[in-house]
């Protein structure tokens, strides 16, 4: 029997999962294992909070909104900025180890856009991974439902989200199906890089939570702002290792082929300037030829304070004390997504979204470093008390069905490919018109040819939501934060607010 039915094993899951089973029982669906398939595991960069002496809640908000485009939400930033201490306080206190200064306080580092150094690290360049390790401790002791199961779509009573159906394997081609009702529904599902043949998220960040609400009829928003980072390892891995932002930060420079500065000229900023300025300039020198690397050989202690990055060189057989580290941009990180209020609430009654899948208005057109983990606790807290004030307690059902043995699924990874090099060409760092409308008639075709042996599949997902950025960069005629168009490449003010889309 369960209360709140959450969906998705990240940061943001993990989170509102642990607050709402002190108050009423909570099942977790999670595609994968705990701790797989969850890009949380893979931040390096860190969690951004004013705790520093020198910095302040307003200082962090101001630097929030300094990069977003003008799109920022005002009063959901200024509740990021001001929750941010205590929910760092609340991982520390469950077992959250961060790296700390000779004097026993937070070690505070830079990243590019932040005007103080309010970067918590853990390990490093581990953030994520100690993060959700405390998370999944936490889980495993609490008195949480665990199912490991796909959700293929919302079960709806009139617009009402009551609950969710999914599909779970047992092994030797047998599988079930599920159907749990529940008071509120949350879905926490990740994001969508995955969409992208260059990108730091893993396989499973294939928009499945932004699928499963347009299909319902949910409310979306924002959803042609798709966050590049500039730093990905290019040495031919899928998905791509993240160099992470703070290794600027210490000092670290792009630079091309023959040793050239790749910012110098091109923002006041340099190396530090805003995310989507520096994709850009990386992707742009990738067209040329150019050869885009990040030179990290003069940052002292570099295997000590970088392990993970400094791993994922030796693996590709670079040494970085000697060499620079070839880079690409990467998809990393959705803006847009379920449209929700403050509180998580979509505009479905008994629909909440969190974690990367939602779109509070935070980050505007683009995204401050460092900010996504910090909003996955700040929201999930809200999320979490908004359930525990408004659920009944009254759907409770559970209905499991043995599903006929399969004949085996037919092979689609052909067709998964090609979604992904149309997004990353033709939906990517840089569109146009043109580029836009291909990309919709290639969807169309690839459509067709599958007919419909890709029903509820990562697959469709993919489709669905590619289809629906491609649609909303198309509407958008200008260029703002991470959405660049060639055709209109400044930015308009008769397009200075946040777009919604519904999926008919």
């Amino acid at each position: 029997m369960t209360t709140a039915l959450v969906v998705g094993a990240g940061a943001a899951g993990l989170a509102v999962a642990l607050r709402l089973c002190e108050h009423m029982p909570v099942t977790l669906v999670c595609k994968a294992p705990l701790g797989h398939g969850a890009a949380t595991g893979w931040a390096q960069g860190g969690i951004a909070a004013a705790v520093g002496a020198d910095d302040s809640p307003t200082l962090h908000a101001a630097d929030t909104e300094r990069v977003g485009g003008g799109l920022n939400d005002h009063h959901a930033v200024e509740i990021l900025a001001t929750e941010a201490a205590q929910r760092i306080a609340e991982v520390i206190a469950l077992g959250a180890s961060f790296d700390r200064a000779s004097d026993g306080s937070l070690a505070l580092g830079q990243e590019a856009a932040h005007s103080r150094r309010r970067i918590l690290h853990a390990g490093g360049d581990a953030t994520g991974r100690e993060l959700l390790r405390t998370l999944i401790s936490a889980v495993r002791h609490a008195p949480i439902t665990i199912i490991e199961a796909t959700v293929d779509e919302l079960l709806l009573d009139g617009n009402r989200v009551i609950g969710v159906r999914a599909q779970r394997t047992l092994g030797n081609e047998q599988a079930e199906r599920i159907e749990c009702e529940a008071d509120a529904v949350v879905l926490a599902t990740g994001g969508c890089g995955h969409l992208f043949s260059y990108t730091t998220n893993p396989p499973e960040a294939t928009g499945d939570g932004i699928a499963l609400a347009a299909r319902a009829g949910a409310d979306l928003i924002d959803l042609e702002f798709v966050q590049f980072h500039p730093t990905a390892l290019a040495v031919g891995r899928d998905p791509m290792p993240l160099l992470t932002e703070a290794l600027r930060g210490e000092g670290a420079r792009l630079v091309d082929a023959s040793g050239r500065s790749l910012m110098a000229e091109r923002d006041l900023r340099g190396d530090l300037a805003p995310r989507d300025i520096v994709a850009r300039a990386v992707f742009e020198a990738s067209l040329q030829g150019r050869r885009p690397a990040l030179d990290v050989r003069h940052i002292p202690d570099f295997a000590q304070h970088f392990p993970t990055v400094y791993a994922e060189a030796r693996a590709a057989h670079l040494d970085p004390s000697h060499d620079v580290l070839p880079v690409a941009s990467a998809a990393h990180y959705h803006m847009g997504g379920i449209t929700v209020n403050d509180d998580g609430r979509s505009s479905l009654p008994g629909l909440w979204a969190c974690g990367e899948t939602a779109s509070t208005g935070v980050h505007g057109a683009n995204r401050l470093a460092s900010n996504s983990l910090l909003e996955a606790l700040v929201f999930a807290a809200r999320v979490a008390e908004d359930i525990r004030q408004t659920a009944q307690g009254n759907r409770c059902v559970m209905r499991v069905t043995p599903l006929p043995r399969s004949n085996g699924q037919p092979n689609l990874q052909a067709f998964h490919t090609k979604v992904r090099e149309v997004m990353y060409r033709d939906v990517g760092v840089i569109r146009d018109a043109a580029s836009l409308e291909r990309a919709l008639h290639e969807f169309d075709h690839i459509e067709a040819a599958l007919g419909t042996q890709a029903s509820h599949t990562p697959l469709a997902n993919m489709l669905l939501v590619g289809r629906l950025i491609a649609t909303a960069a198309l509407a958008r005629c200008e260029s703002r934060g991470s959405h660049q168009r060639r055709d209109f490449p400044l930015t308009d003010t008769r397009f200075a607010q946040r777009a919604h889309l519904r999926y008919h």
